[in-house]
């Protein structure tokens, strides 16, 4: 899960980091009230979306006046903004922040994740603050500094000091700095998040140390535990068929192909579209129903599938293992005259009941094309779209 910048600087404020003054706004008719809150000569108005490159994609403006920001902020709201996380179809902007301004003299970079292979978190620290960390670790790797932390712990005084010394912060502003990393390592452990990120955390004029912007994601599985958290979701900044498949359990993504995939397990799933790929096909999605799909998840999860446009064709790739084979069959059989499936439907069944299961697939009256291999399954469906 993902939520705005506006609502990542509430966290971090939470915690202990320095952020600059803000008020979101939903409407243009917000800002001109917002500013004058805010005061002061100059005022920084941000596009609201899930991505980052805002400011590239002319989604983050300086404004000088209260007129420039109510002008700035009528060329923002609603654009249809386009990033290099975007995609080329951009996000619809529906929310703003207005900021105060900052004296920015130096720029760097700070974020957090979990690394899977110590199995601990790992900060990770740059002098190229404003760039995509990404670019940096290509075009100067030297420049990225990795501190690993003990959960025990936590991120330590020295560690902190260390790491803001490397990156560049004068001796003056090192006790500022290890206020914010250590706030900011709290925030990501005590909010159960994947992703804490502060790009840039600035140094202004004055010495100051302050988060210029903020992006978390978060651990699905562990909203449960933060219902303030799951309070932040956004659900317009959110793909439709994936806000109704969550409804249902289903693990669904979608993609740019034309091919169908409904599998029981994440790692089948993959493997599937792998081969769908192998032989010239085009996923239209990621599907995992599960191991405890029933008839209802497997008609919803039809349903979604249907509801794009360019869909040519269905693959029902079924391994029996929890998941009994004929109980599957009977979803499908279901779901396909629930929504009078009128594009071709390929399954393949293997495991637990597998035999019954396909009788019932044959006895169904349906025309379902049946396969017995991944490859025999792929191969049909990618004919079939054709």
């Amino acid at each position: 899960m993902k939520i705005h910048e506006y609502q990542g600087k509430e966290i971090l404020r939470q915690f202990g980091v320095t952020v600059p003054r803000g008020i979101p706004c939903m409407s243009v008719d917000e800002v001109e009230a917002a500013a004058k809150e805010l005061g002061g000569p100059v005022w920084v108005v941000k596009a609201q979306i899930h991505a980052g490159g805002r400011g590239k994609g002319g989604g983050v403006k300086v404004a000088k006046s209260i007129e420039q920001v109510k002008e700035y902020a009528n060329q923002i709201m609603g654009m249809q903004l386009v990033t290099h996380q975007t995609g080329p179809e951009g996000q619809k902007v529906r929310r703003l922040l207005i900021e105060e301004g900052a004296d920015i003299k130096k720029e760097l970079y700070v974020s957090l994740v979990t690394d899977r292979v110590s199995q601990k978190v790992v900060l990770m620290a740059s002098s190229e603050g404003g760039m995509d960390i990404e670019e940096v670790a290509h075009s100067n790797p030297e420049k990225i500094h990795n501190v690993i932390i003990d959960p025990v712990d936590g991120l330590t005084d020295a560690q902190a000091d260390d790491v803001a010394a490397k990156i560049g912060v004068p001796a003056a502003s090192i006790p500022a700095a290890r206020k914010n990393l250590q706030g900011l390592y709290k925030a990501y452990w005590e909010t159960d998040a994947s992703l804490a990120e502060i790009n840039p955390l600035i140094l202004t004029g004055d010495g100051k140390v302050i988060a210029l912007d903020a992006k978390f994601n978060f651990d699905s599985n562990a909203l449960f535990r933060h219902p303030e958290i799951v309070a932040y979701r956004d659900l317009d900044e959110e793909d439709p068929a994936e806000v109704e498949a969550s409804k249902f359990d289903l693990a669904y993504i979608s993609l740019d192909g034309n091919i169908g995939c409904l599998v029981n397990g994440a790692g089948l799933a993959m493997a599937t579209m792998d081969t769908i790929k192998l032989f010239g096909g085009e996923p239209a999605n990621f599907l995992d129903v599960g191991g405890g799909a029933t008839t209802e998840k497997v008609t919803e999860a039809f349903k979604i599938m249907l509801k794009n446009p360019e869909l040519k064709a269905i693959l029902v790739n079924i391994f029996g293992g929890i998941m009994r084979c004929d109980v599957i069959a009977e979803g499908v059989i279901a779901a396909s005259k629930a929504v009078s499936l009128k594009v071709p439907l390929v399954v393949r069944m293997k495991g637990t009941n597998e035999d019954l299961g396909k009788k019932l697939l044959a006895d169904s009256g349906l025309p379902i094309i049946s396969a017995d291999s991944m490859e025999e399954a792929a191969q049909k469906v990618v004919a079939a779209a054709k």
